[in-house]
């Protein structure tokens, strides 16, 4: 087989596709990524058994084969070769030669036989989304997402389209995160989708892409989404998934109008003075036009007042400072709005206007 391909083309095919190579597998061909060779065109792929990456690149091919190549040999050769244009021959072997300029270079590959076959997932169940909204709508999600096993589910996203709404959902039982958009979509699904296979999909979206179109596949078991060429299949998760809509409060007895920034550089300094041997809740008073912040370790203190538009009751709440932390890095905007119901009711953070999110942080119990 031989085959020349663009050095940069190939660099970021390489690139993109070894997001899904397996660190370590009982199964070697795992660890490594399948090349097919086509005519006119490479395609590679790379797959953990749980999610898998596929793309295609023009080529000048000779013949037709494939061949398992090491990801970080394959990457590392095509990223030093010293000119644009690089030469691959394999011969009956599985030694693949590279040459490039005055350079050769040559180092083994394995046989193809034992690469397990990407899950197929039929087109019928398809939608559309713009790239830089999804890409939004996972950035502004998944710091909720749980880091806990015990219940898988909950370590994914949920996607729930109905009526023309497209809900992204994130939950770890102290938090939740639901990103909002309207959809052309006329079916409903619900499902959901491993945070890992999200922020692939996130990384491949590129700042340009205001316009592109993301293609979203899917069947009871798997999901498929396009990317600018690029198709990243992952599993589903199973199980059931919180009822997030019975979370949201139905009204609020507080809301209070802040800079965004004013509260995070508030919450920044107090995280100055927390670690994992000095932990303390956050204390914050509203009333009177202002949010009092103050908080106290074995460090040191700091105590703040944050300027605010205040409308209903006064209130005393404590809260984990990175909970909230996380979700103010996630809000879009320069100006929030933050509601309340009480001292041990959740805490409600959304845009100034509309709810395109919706940002929940449970409080802590304050220490008279």
């Amino acid at each position: 087989m031989k085959f020349i391909c663009n050095k940069s083309e190939l660099s970021e095919a390489i690139s993109n596709v070894s997001r899904a190579v397996s660190p370590k597998s009982t199964i070697a061909v795992l660890e490594g990524i399948k090349v097919k060779v086509s005519p006119g065109e490479l395609e590679l792929t790379a797959y953990n058994l749980e999610m898998g990456i596929r793309t295609k690149i023009s080529a000048d091919t000779q013949d037709s084969g494939e061949f398992v190549v090491s990801s970080r040999l394959f990457s590392e050769f095509t990223r030093r070769m010293p000119a644009d244009v690089i030469t691959f021959d394999v011969d009956d072997n599985l030694v693949i030669n590279i040459s490039c300029s005055a350079t050769e270079c040559s180092f083994s590959a394995m046989s193809a036989n034992e690469y397990p076959e990407l899950p197929k997932v039929d087109s019928a169940r398809s939608f559309s989304v713009k790239q830089s909204i999804l890409r939004s709508m996972i950035n502004q999600t998944s710091y909720a997402a749980s880091l806990n096993e015990s219940k898988p589910v909950l370590t994914g996203e949920l996607f729930d389209i109905e009526n023309g709404s497209f809900n992204m959902v994130a939950i770890d039982g102290f938090r939740l995160a639901i990103r909002n958009e309207s959809t052309d979509c006329g079916e409903n699904y619900h499902f959901v989708v491993p945070k890992k296979a999200l922020s692939e999909v996130s990384t491949l979206i590129k700042d340009d892409s205001d316009e592109k179109i993301c293609t979203i596949c899917t069947n009871d078991r798997h999901i498929i989404f396009e990317v600018n060429n690029v198709f990243v299949i992952s599993r589903l998760l199973e199980g059931t998934f919180h009822n997030y809509k019975l979370s949201i409060p139905s009204g609020f007895k507080t809301e209070v109008i802040l800079n965004k920034r004013d509260f995070s550089t508030c919450l920044e300094r107090c995280s100055l003075i927390i670690d994992e041997k000095n932990k303390s809740a956050i204390r914050c008073e509203v009333s009177g036009g202002e949010m009092k912040i103050s908080c106290k370790t074995g460090i040191g203190r700091v105590n703040d007042t944050i300027p605010a538009d205040i409308s209903g009751e006064a209130v005393t709440i404590g809260f984990n400072n990175r909970l909230i932390l996380d979700a103010l890095r996630a809000a879009e905007g320069d100006k929030i709005r933050v509601r309340f119901n009480g001292a041990m009711k959740v805490i409600e953070i959304l845009p100034l206007e509309g709810e395109s999110y919706i940002f929940l942080v449970m409080p802590i119990q304050l220490k008279n």
